[in-house]
């Protein structure tokens, strides 16, 4: 199993919320702008992106709309709602309290290690 994806499927809909915050976007500028922002280090598979879009729309955090592009082509764009905007807060409280106390486990786990490095 590929930890990195398990990892990142729990933050896609954070990701996306976060993208679509700033402007609205389609699927391709989506994943794009994820990969890019995060200099290639996070990648998203087209499974788990389409379903996290499937359930944020589903659910109402955001909505759809196609766009003419060129002459007969058209592309189907992502907005963000307010319940959108609410859920986005609550994950990035979410995310920023668990990068903390992932921070802190960590850096007592640290410390025993130079303790019993010490003792030993």
């Amino acid at each position: 199993m590929d930890n990195k994806n398990v990892f990142t499927k729990g933050l896609t809909d954070f990701l996306i919320l976060s993208i679509l915050e700033k402007k609205d976007s389609y699927v391709y500028e989506i994943v794009g702008d994820i990969s890019e922002l995060s200099d290639e280090m996070i990648t998203i598979s087209q499974n788990t992106f389409y379903t996290a879009i499937y359930k944020l729309e589903e659910n109402g955090f955001i909505t759809n709309y196609s766009k003419l592009v060129g002459k007969k082509r058209t592309r189907i764009y992502y907005h963000i709602e307010p319940k959108g905007k609410n859920l986005l807060k609550q994950l990035s409280n979410d995310y920023s309290n668990t990068v903390e106390g992932v921070s802190r486990i960590l850096s007592l786990n640290n410390k025993k290690e130079i303790h019993n490095n010490d003792n030993g």
